[in-house]
């Protein structure tokens, strides 16, 4: 994929990872547009020259507005970046943890589903562009203190095989980005060996960069999630992913 002439826009791009990839994607000559909750961020974001939206992945009209107001701004649009996810940690013996599978549901899986029927009319009807999905090394082996964040990012990879396979010959290519844990938002306390941002971002912007574009972006560190049970490492991965649940509430004392 050549970065250096591209205009996309990024869903969920105001923190994180999202917004280490926009700005990536600008210095290697794109047009980038950023669209996300934040105010605040926003507003920011806008100071550094990007083109900024509001957007709630949940609310299929605010999607529909923030299509319309990309597209009038930049028709010529041919790469939708979906970033938008929330990740909270479940004890399922308290019954309450309903709530946060809808919103996780809503958010990773459906958010993105709405991004991606938004932008596909476009997109096919210029016969040109890609979708970037971002899923996680959980969706591949499951971090059992997150399950309903682990099943929506399972989900988003096999909607975006499938998307793939509807969309060939149209043009339009599905790319899945799956990130490890990515010391963001002061994961690095919380996980000391998660990766650090500008080196995933790094990576990241590499991989894109290789042609043929590849169908899913593996950085070094999350092939050991992608692969377990190809590597005939995912039981033990598991139970040792396993031991987290002691931080759990109905885990402790």
């Amino acid at each position: 994929m050549d970065l250096s002439n591209r205009t996309v826009a990024i869903v969920g791009g105001t923190s994180g990872i999202g917004r280490e990839l926009a700005r990536r994607f600008a210095a290697a000559g794109s047009t980038v547009a950023v669209g996300g909750r934040n105010q605040e961020a926003l507003s920011e974001l806008a100071r550094e020259g990007f083109g900024t939206f509001a957007i709630d992945v949940t609310d299929s009209d605010s999607v529909g507005s923030f299509r319309d107001a990309v597209l009038a701004r930049y028709p010529e649009l041919d790469t939708v970046v979906t970033m938008s996810g929330v990740m909270v940690l479940e004890d399922l013996h308290d019954l309450a943890h309903f709530e946060t599978v809808k919103t996780t549901i809503d958010t990773n899986l459906l958010g993105t589903i709405r991004v991606i029927d938004a932008f596909t009319p476009h997109l096919v009807g210029q016969g040109a562009g890609t979708f970037i999905t971002v899923t996680s090394g959980i969706a591949f082996l499951p971090f059992p203190p997150m399950p309903s964040y682990a099943a929506s990012k399972a989900a988003v990879h096999a909607y975006s095989e499938a998307l793939r396979a509807q969309l060939d010959g149209t043009g339009v290519g599905v790319v899945e980005l799956v990130p490890p844990a990515v010391a963001t938002a002061g994961q690095e306390q919380v996980n000391p060996h998660a990766l650090p941002l500008a080196d995933f971002a790094t990576e990241v912007m590499h991989l894109l960069t290789q042609e043929p574009t590849p169908r899913e972006i593996l950085v070094e560190g999350v092939l050991m999630h992608r692969w377990a049970e190809r590597e005939g490492t995912y039981d033990d991965l598991v139970a040792q992913r396993s031991q987290a649940l002691a931080m759990l509430p109905s885990r402790q004392g």
